[in-house]
């Protein structure tokens, strides 16, 4: 009696766990949206690769680790250093092959990392937002370069300035550079967005003047021009790539008050961060906010609340993860960085988000960081947010059915139409909604774990937008 009570306990119970989900019209909450970004500098092989030289596979198995780190704890966006200093980690007829991948600038890796990392990071709902470094040369006047480099394919354009060289970006010639050389990823290469550091002019060593005899407000006028046409290069390409900026987190000392800076960036780097974010000539800001909130002088949270007033397009701050146990800032606790995190989803208006610097401190979990943040603030993926100034057109609804599996949920996928780049699936236990997964619009099935009382799928577009979700309930 006893073994025929289990075989019937276990039969109802597999019944329970096959059981179809059906069409429902409860509605469930709008997806999560927060953007949760890493810088991966390959200069100086700062993040990847670990050196230069390594074989293929070997720099193949460190990005996957890289992606597979940040998809485990529910991350969104690569921001992947592609021209360093007028090189190039991608198959260019520009530029000469970045000396970080192989030792030997001009010699190939033997596959294209950018082609490589875009592949992988989209299969995991991962964006890549390809950073360039417009104007930088060399990173050290010794570095050796080949014939197709700038230094010696056009020398008239370089400047030394200290260690470094720099292309003049008062020459026509430089800008023409770096358009190409960005246009050209753009349109060969499927990236999510487009990203410049705060390289614009070098910053200021041992009271040197930088060596073109122009004035502080004749290069910003460059600058700006440059930014702003880059914008619109950009989106006359493919107007789903966001543009971002990441400039020095302060953009006067004194602003706002109480504010302090060792130096000046407006005057002596040609940045004009403020106007670029209130005319509209990036898709996000993302200031690099790296001190403590505490004290006054470069305070975080002061920082961000000026910078998100300036403008109605997004301010993410960048966030130093890797001076946590560092030389950079001794003694500074892991809970420095979640609590920034909490300020960047509360100061201010506008879409949530914010970027790591770097990611190797992800992957170091320095201070057990990257442990906290899986279980709390990173805890449910969430959406990259949107561009509604660019677009506001939501791709067509997907078709979706679910089905128990005995240790989870299978979710059946099929797209509205071709503007599908991902899927937002949230699952409904008890009362509560919860983010389940974001995974990439060629997916045709995915599991969920546990036994949701209710599935809900929608599509997403390249420009953030949703569609309207369809809902599956027991």
């Amino acid at each position: 009696m006893l073994a025929r009570i289990i075989a019937l306990t276990s039969l109802l119970a597999g019944l329970a766990a096959a059981q179809s989900y059906r069409p429902s019209g409860e509605k469930p909450p709008m997806p999560a949206r927060e953007f949760r970004g890493a810088w991966a500098a390959v200069v100086h092989n700062i993040d990847w690769p670990s050196k230069k030289g390594m074989s293929p596979a070997a720099q193949q198995a460190e990005m996957r680790a890289i992606l597979d780190k940040m998809a485990s704890l529910n991350m969104n966006a690569l921001i992947f250093q592609v021209r360093p200093h007028c090189d190039a980690v991608y198959a260019s007829s520009r530029e000469p092959w970045s000396p970080w991948l192989t030792g030997t600038m001009g010699k190939s890796p033997g596959y294209d990392p950018l082609d490589y990392c875009i592949k992988q990071a989209h299969a995991r709902g991962i964006e890549v937002h390809a950073w360039f470094n417009p104007f930088r040369a060399l990173s050290n006047v010794n570095q050796g370069t080949c014939a197709s480099h700038v230094c010696q394919a056009s020398p008239h354009v370089t400047k030394r300035y200290g260690s470094l060289v720099w292309c003049d970006p008062a020459q026509t010639e430089t800008r023409a550079r770096a358009f190409g050389a960005i246009l050209d990823v753009v349109n060969r290469y499927d990236v999510d967005g487009v990203h410049l550091d705060d390289y614009f002019y070098p910053y200021p060593e041992g009271g040197r003047q930088f060596p073109d005899g122009r004035s502080p407000a004749t290069r910003r006028k460059i600058v700006d021009d440059f930014v702003q046409k880059l914008y619109s290069d950009v989106k006359g390409a493919k107007p789903w790539v966001r543009v971002g900026i990441s400039p020095f987190g302060i953009w006067r000392p004194g602003v706002p008050g109480g504010i302090e800076a060792g130096i000046d960036s407006y005057e002596q780097l040609g940045c004009d961060a403020r106007k670029w974010l209130s005319n509209g000539w990036v898709d996000y800001l993302a200031p690099q906010l790296y001190w403590r909130d505490q004290p006054r002088k470069q305070s975080f949270s002061a920082l961000l609340g000026w910078w998100r007033q300036q403008g109605s397009r997004p301010v993410w701050p960048g966030i130093a993860v890797s001076r946590v146990g560092s030389s950079e800032d001794p003694g500074r606790p892991a809970s420095e960085i979640t609590k920034q995190v909490e300020l960047s989803r509360s100061i201010g208006k506008n879409w949530a988000g914010h970027l790591q610097w770097s990611v190797k401190g992800l992957m170091q979990n320095r201070g057990g960081i990257s442990n906290m943040l899986a279980k709390n603030q990173y805890a449910q993926p969430a959406l990259v947010p949107p561009m509604p100034w660019i677009s506001q057109k939501p791709p067509g609804r997907p078709a979706a059915n679910a089905q128990g599996t005995g240790s989870g949920v299978r979710v059946n996928l099929q797209s509205g139409d071709r503007s599908t780049a991902k899927y937002a699936i949230q699952a409904r236990y008890g009362n509560q909604w919860r983010m389940a997964k974001v995974v990439s619009g060629g997916t045709k099935a995915t599991d969920i774990s546990g036994q949701p009382d209710a599935v809900a799928v929608s599509a997403v577009d390249r420009f953030g937008n949703t569609s309207a979700p369809v809902v599956l309930s027991r």
